[in-house]
């Protein structure tokens, strides 16, 4: 399922992320803090369990979210400012890394580079600012599926209704959580209105 946040700080956040005038390090800590607001709603009824801790009145019993199963995924290099993210919040989460490029001719994606932990059984958060067409984002969960997890969620900042159309028919089962679903994709196959290159924007690569 595809569940868009309404909250109005998020809108706000987006709209600030579309502002070609912020520099490279406003725009990676504002991609950060949605990234925290996509967790707390993705997260929102996951199972407690108890973790044995040492509060300051000595040893004791607290309920937390089991991050030894999770696995925080991303799509290099546009995601790194949301897995840093995500992993402060979730600091014994598991991290791992995909890397695709969009072929500019054919639109599709190629992996060229996979470094993932142990994936069987654990619940999987990919993050990935964009959904454009849904190829990647589509070819990151076939390559997670046949990892064996028990859950997929993925976590966008935004995307085109016809990716997220494509990502959610070829699989269902995975819940996608988005800030902003925008408008649609132009004939070049990018957002509109969209926030430009997002890792270019990340890592001051715009030539």
């Amino acid at each position: 399922m595809i569940f868009e946040l309404s909250n109005p700080v998020t809108k706000t956040l987006v709209t600030h992320l579309r502002d070609q005038r912020r520099d490279a390090i406003r725009f990676r800590h504002t991609i950060a803090e949605i990234a925290k607001q996509l967790v707390y709603e993705a997260l929102k009824e996951f199972p407690l369990i108890e973790k044995e801790i040492t509060p300051w009145q000595g040893e004791g019993k607290f309920s937390g979210i089991d991050e030894d199963n999770i696995v925080v995924v991303t799509v290099l290099r546009a995601g790194m400012p949301m897995l840093d993210s995500v992993m402060e919040l979730l600091p014994e989460a598991h991290a791992g890394f995909l890397a695709m490029k969009r072929d500019e001719t054919t639109h599709e994606s190629v992996l060229y580079y996979d470094r993932l932990p142990d994936c069987k059984g654990k619940n999987i958060l990919l993050v990935d600012p964009m959904v454009a067409t849904g190829g990647s984002i589509r070819d990151a969960i076939e390559l997670l599926k046949s990892r064996e997890p028990l859950k997929i969620i993925t976590l966008n900042i935004i995307g085109s209704p016809e990716g997220l159309k494509a990502v959610s028919s070829a699989y269902p089962e995975v819940d996608i959580y988005i800030a902003q679903i925008d408008e649609k994709l132009n004939s070049d196959k990018y957002i509109i209105p969209g926030l430009g290159d997002a890792g270019d924007r990340s890592y001051n690569t715009l030539e």
